[in-house]
């Protein structure tokens, strides 16, 4: 008699553990084994990128401070970081209701029945008190339902804080590749600064051969326009580095002291001792998946996942357990005595008969959102894919890109000597200066792009990696930083 009595609790019990979640399994990455672009096998690549440290990469001590200035100040990063908070906060609320809520209460009553109404032709007062203990509608979760959205609302919690990974990963790439770029127009201006310099000498000359009757009017006024150029481009990059220090202010979220700012880009050797130019060829593609967007991505799968399993419980009954204990009395006083204990007990279970379709129809949107969530993932790790191929491929062809330009400068360097010393020679007209003096000015303006390129690239290769969320690796008594969640 007592084993049937206990097989309600004994099947209550095992039913407790029933989930109708579907088991998790990680969808194949969509994309080839070894980045497009990279000739050599899988076997050579030994550096997982994204270990690195920003400190590692970006070793210039003024763009070190100005990355931890726009740690500590970017709003974005800051709205990431409270969108963790606000994550966390809804996962423990939804994880609480696995267990009950208990409340303690208290209250009393009083009310007068006049004689007119009274049963006894006399007015009435009476007066009622209660004290309790217990918890309402507290859901046995026999069929997981109440565990899936818990575990929904974690893998939402966990794909906020790949969110503030990825997003200060990005912000670190910003904010290099602005310094970068100020950088680059800094040297811009400084080489228009100096052409018109050199071309203010030269329409100088020129103005004193014309009073001389040496030079014509036409050589004169070709001098003008070259110094005109040069003007037009000096206010140019003037309003193109005032820009640019306003856009790396913005990411920094305060002003960026004077001295911080880089005054022209690094030079050739320093981009050549950076880890990122030795990293070998031959990267796999698995590395992809420690990139914080894919993780992201992965973590929304799984809690498309999760939903499924809340949907199919919906099919099943469902029991809700509300429970009270506590004194009851007509005087205050007698509210803790003897016999004026009181209790209810009022289960409830609910099973589905008749919906209209909407179980049915919920459970199609759950499962349709997963498969939507498995397409993004997917989408995610072939953009990731391209990503990290196109730059590889850039990475390629910038040092041949840099040698070549530098060739170029060279070269234009030469035909503007000989043709400025020509035409003092009376051989040639003063067109072909000019013509030499274009070529060399848009040769160096392009050498100038050409090395930010090369340094961007690394940047963008960094980023693509899934680098940039370490603040250091290899230093001594490196710590993680303390905004850090995990």
């Amino acid at each position: 008699m007592k084993l049937f009595r206990l097989a309600p609790l004994t099947f209550a019990a095992l039913m407790a553990g029933c989930s109708l979640m579907p088991a998790y399994q990680q969808p194949a990455a969509p994309v080839p084994g070894k980045f497009a672009g990279d000739t050599a096998g899988a076997e050579t690549a030994s550096m997982p990128v994204s270990d690195l440290g920003w400190r590692d990469v970006f070793t210039d001590p003024s763009l070190q401070r100005v990355i931890e200035m726009t740690l500590a100040n970017n709003r974005d990063l800051r709205v990431a970081v409270l969108n963790i908070e606000k994550a966390r906060a809804q996962y423990r609320v939804q994880d609480a209701a696995l267990f009950p809520t208990v409340n303690a209460s208290a209250g009393g009553s009083g009310s007068r029945t006049p004689a007119s109404l009274s049963s006894t032709s006399k007015a009435l007062t009476a007066h009622q008190y209660s004290a309790s203990l217990g918890f309402s509608s507290y859901e046995i979760d026999l069929f997981g339902r109440v565990r899936s959205l818990s575990a929904q609302a974690l893998q939402q919690f966990l794909s906020t804080t790949e969110a503030r990974r990825s997003t200060q990963i990005s912000l670190v790439a910003e904010v290099a590749t602005s310094y970068l770029t100020l950088a680059a127009d800094q040297d811009r201006l400084k080489l228009a600064r100096d052409t018109l310099q050199s071309q203010s000498d030269s329409y100088r000359l020129n103005q004193r051969s014309f009073e001389l009757g040496v030079a014509s009017a036409l050589t004169l006024s070709q001098a003008q326009t070259s110094v005109d150029s040069a003007r037009v481009d000096v206010e140019r990059y003037t309003s193109q580095v005032a820009q640019d220090r306003n856009a790396l202010t913005l990411l920094v979220g305060t002003e960026v002291p004077e001295e911080l700012l880089p005054q022209a880009l690094a030079d050739g050797a320093t981009a050549a001792a950076n880890p990122l130019s030795n990293i070998p060829a031959g990267l796999p593609s698995e590395l992809l998946q420690r990139r914080p967007d894919i993780l992201q991505a992965e973590r929304d799968l799984k809690a498309a996942n999760a939903y499924i399993g809340a949907a199919r419980a919906a099919f099943y009954p469902s029991i809700r357990l509300t429970a009270l204990a506590g004194a009851s009395s007509s005087q205050l006083s007698d509210l803790f005595k003897g016999g004026s204990g009181s209790w209810s007990f009022a289960p409830q279970i609910t099973l589905p008969i008749f919906d209209g379709g909407a179980n049915r129809a919920n459970l199609e949107i759950a499962t349709v959102s997963r498969d939507i969530s498995v397409a993004q993932y997917e989408k995610a790790i072939q953009t990731a894919f391209r990503e990290v191929s196109d730059a590889l491929t850039q990475r390629s062809t910038l040092g041949r890109q840099l040698e070549a330009q530098q060739s170029l400068v060279n070269a234009t360097t030469e035909s503007y000597l000989l043709s400025d010393a020509r035409f003092r020679r009376g051989v040639d007209s003063y067109l072909n200066v000019l013509d030499s003096q274009r070529s060399l000015y848009s040769a160096q303006q392009n050498l100038i792009g050409t090395r930010l390129s090369r340094l961007t690239n690394l940047v963008t290769f960094y980023k693509t990696m899934g680098g940039g969320w370490l603040e250091s690796t290899d230093s001594p008594g490196a710590t993680r930083p303390s905004y850090r969640i995990f």
